[in-house]
């Protein structure tokens, strides 16, 4: 008997290239899909986008959680998977998660997981507990605090919630040389974000070259599929706002690690955790958990895991295969790729043998796609609008 029930499909709450690496995972196996945005956002040009809907506000939790179900109502999309793809969308969504689960199914674990991802200060008090390298870390209430850190300059000054601080100051760390500078940032700090939100951290020596990511679907205490990458280019070098080039690899040193994490949270759903090895002692330390689909999630496709419908069809009772992604394989984001290469190949950080075969091994570019050309002549032509949205408006 053919069913006349309506086809469950996908809610994709930002729709920037994380966003359209979900639509087009769903869109390519004939899943409708509807993208909910704050802002004008690549997503909405994919030939793939079923629906496109603006909403006022997607920072504010109360918002967003009355937004979506409002949209919800209004389309009628009972049923459907919900796909967040910003930080203070997964905080919105783990705390408000039994109201939504009352219409969606949602992909985002309650707030008794997503807490130690949430709060770095948190993250690395946990970490420790459990015996995974981190860090040194110290939160000074006050500027008078900074004095007994001077010995351990240079250190970076960061945020515990990385969402205030990032929107208010475009950067995810900054760096200081000299106590003055140390004295100077905290002050600036301060002024954005409560005093116990702000970190000091020991700065681990090394580029991108050195951090490495563990990305999974994870459930049940385990991982259901995995794969571990390379940031082989970032921008900035330092503190990596955002990958430009990324790279699979083998390196089950992290999986343990990120596993023993995992299972103490009790975790469900897609996430990255990313660690930088330290080559004073050789240790793969702790920096970051990312509860949501992270922004080069598309390379799980040709590396051999599509990581979006892993967890579309796991919240329709299908079962899919476990798999394990191969090394080897590339994935670029062109745009800002090109500007931070050119500094790498000028200043000596990389030659130019090296980032032809970088090109070689791309299999996948963040918004350029052959099958959907659209978003990426589209990007071009947005890029003034999303250069002041990003680091103006």
């Amino acid at each position: 008997m053919v069913s006349c029930a309506p086809p469950v499909g996908a809610v994709i709450v930002g729709g920037e290239h994380p966003g359209l690496g979900i639509v087009r995972s769903l869109g390519r196996k004939g899943i409708p899909v509807c993208i909910v945005d704050d802002q004008q956002s690549v997503s909405q040009f994919s030939r793939y986008a079923g629906r496109t809907v603006r909403v006022r506000d997607l920072r504010d939790e109360q918002k967003t959680v009355d937004s979506i179900l409002e949209v919800g109502e209004r389309f009628g999309l009972r049923g459907w998977v919900l796909f967040p793809t910003r930080d203070e969308t997964v905080a919105a969504f783990a705390r408000h998660r039994e109201r939504l689960a009352q219409f969606f199914r949602v992909t985002t674990p309650n707030w008794e997981s997503v807490k130690w991802a949430w709060d770095k200060k948190n993250t690395y008090e946990l970490a420790e507990q459990l015996g995974i390298p981190v860090p040194g870390t110290w939160n000074p209430r006050s500027k008078e605090d900074l004095a007994q850190l001077y010995g351990r300059l240079p250190l970076a000054i960061k945020p515990a919630i990385k969402e205030n601080f990032f929107y208010a100051t475009h950067s995810k760390a900054w760096r200081a040389d000299t106590p003055a500078e140390l004295d100077t940032l905290f002050v600036r700090a301060t002024r954005q974000i409560r005093p116990e939100e702000v970190l000091i951290q020991e700065i681990i020596p090394g580029d991108g070259t050195r951090q490495y990511s563990y990305c999974a679907f994870f459930r049940d205490g385990k991982a259901h599929s995995s794969l571990t990458a390379m940031r082989m280019r970032q921008h900035p070098r330092e503190f990596g706002r955002a990958a430009t080039y990324v790279e699979s690899v083998d390196l089950p040193e992290i999986e343990e690690l990120s596993e023993r994490f995992l299972k103490a949270i009790d975790y469900y759903g897609l996430v990255e955790v990313e660690f930088k090895q330290d080559p004073r002692d050789g240790k793969f330390k702790l920096l970051d958990v990312n509860a949501r689909t992270w922004g080069f999630h598309s390379i799980g496709a040709p590396a051999g895991i599509d990581f979006p419908y892993l967890l579309f069809a796991d919240q329709l009772g299908e079962v899919v295969p476990p798999s394990r992604g191969r090394a080897g394989v590339g994935w670029l984001r062109l745009i800002t790729d090109m500007p931070t290469a050119a500094s790498d190949l000028w200043h000596g950080h990389m030659d130019l043998g090296s980032y032809v075969e970088s090109l070689k091994r791309t299999r996948v570019e963040s918004v350029f796609s052959v099958d959907d050309p659209i978003p990426a002549i589209a990007e071009l032509c947005m890029l003034p609008y999303l250069v002041a949205k990003k680091y103006i408006l």
